[in-house]
């Protein structure tokens, strides 16, 4: 039996799993490698804040290295992409984050892209990775919900500021694709998309798309 791509949830909410495991469902093809979700259970309920990116990175580090040899590759399912680079320090497997993942598909997507956050404290953290990563000049915003992490199962509410926001990216910003700024959004993609009528990346499933992309060809991991 191969190995199978492992997607890890850094928080502890066992709904954002479900609803990632849910929303990677269309990638689980026959002869492809199996995609498991697992919960990282020394994570807070959230991923919100700096502090929360932070404290996960060691656990995180652990539960992937515990798995090197039973792996084919990992996914960090959490728009901050905690310990991505330890991480990688930690297997040789490939090791992907979401939001550097979404974002690089959305790119191939559109000219500019918009990001919708959960909170108006999660966008700091935000721009200083896209400033990392050197792609600021195709940023429309980076504009958030107004509901953390655990609140994101209340369907009509999260659905409802999520098109909001979403048509403010577009039609004030520029935006011509969206990103969405967390895993626990993963369920609302298709309807968003619907109703805006612009292409929205769920970016666990891009960072899977990806994985299953360097499994299948045999790339290894980066630093």
């Amino acid at each position: 039996m191969s190995q199978p791509i492992v997607v890890i949830n850094p928080n502890s909410t066992e709904a954002v799993t479900r609803a990632i495991d849910a929303a990677l469902a269309p990638l689980r093809i026959p002869g492809g490698p199996e995609i498991v979700c697992q919960t990282l259970a020394d994570g807070p309920p959230g991923v919100e804040s700096q502090s929360d990116a932070d404290a996960v990175i060691a656990p995180l580090r652990r539960a992937i290295a515990a798995q090197d040899n039973s792996a084919a590759a990992f996914v960090i399912a959490c728009f901050s992409d905690p310990g991505l680079h330890a991480a990688r320090e930690a297997t040789a497997k490939p090791v992907l984050g979401i939001a550097e993942c979404g974002i690089l598909t959305a790119l191939t997507l559109g000219q500019r892209f918009g990001v919708i956050s959960i909170l108006a404290k999660s966008i700091p953290r935000h721009l200083r990775y896209y400033g990392a990563m050197g792609i600021g000049q195709r940023l429309a915003g980076d504009l958030p919900i107004g509901l953390g992490v655990t609140e994101l199962g209340d369907a009509r509410t999260t659905l409802a500021r999520m098109s909001e926001i979403g048509a403010t990216l577009r039609d004030r910003h520029g935006a011509d694709v969206l990103v969405l700024g967390c895993a626990g959004m993963a369920h609302y993609r298709d309807a968003l998309d619907a109703a805006l009528g612009i292409p929205v990346v769920e970016p666990t499933q891009a960072a899977a798309v990806m994985a299953i992309g360097r499994v299948r060809l045999g790339w290894r991991g980066g630093r």
